[in-house]
């Protein structure tokens, strides 16, 4: 969830600049890291990876293609769920190599059928003695 869950989650706040499918820097890597969050709550829903052809398809479709790495194949996010998520932005790292794509998920992210692929919490870290 973002900070304060009394306060509306914004999708636009923080964007300032307009980045260019161009930008993306393909050249360190073949595949970047796509972090999806839903654009309504902000809640982080899963994180995937995009090569150009997935990024092309996602921004002609209008909804989340993938590579997936498992299958060594395109992967459109909701093909045989049915739980598409409709793009509402792209936001480009200071970096040029990695990707906020902000959605409205049709159904949960996970394929364990969890909102989120995030369901799993880690015990927290212990305090060092001083």
């Amino acid at each position: 969830m973002h900070p304060n869950p009394h306060t509306p989650f914004d999708p636009q706040a923080g964007a300032i600049d307009v980045a260019r499918v161009e930008d993306v820097d393909f050249d360190k890597s073949p595949l970047i890291p796509a972090i999806v969050q839903d654009a309504d709550t902000g809640l982080v829903l899963t994180l995937a990876y995009m090569n150009r052809e997935a990024l092309a398809r996602t921004l002609e479709l209008g909804q989340t293609v993938f590579w997936s790495r498992s299958r060594r194949e395109l992967w459109h996010k909701g093909a045989t769920s049915g739980n598409y998520q409709d793009v509402i932005s792209i936001r480009l790292d200071c970096d040029g190599d990695a990707l906020l794509v902000l959605v409205r998920p049709h159904g949960p992210a996970c394929h364990t059928g969890a909102v989120t692929c995030f369901h799993r919490q880690l015990p927290a870290p212990q305090p060092a003695d001083g």
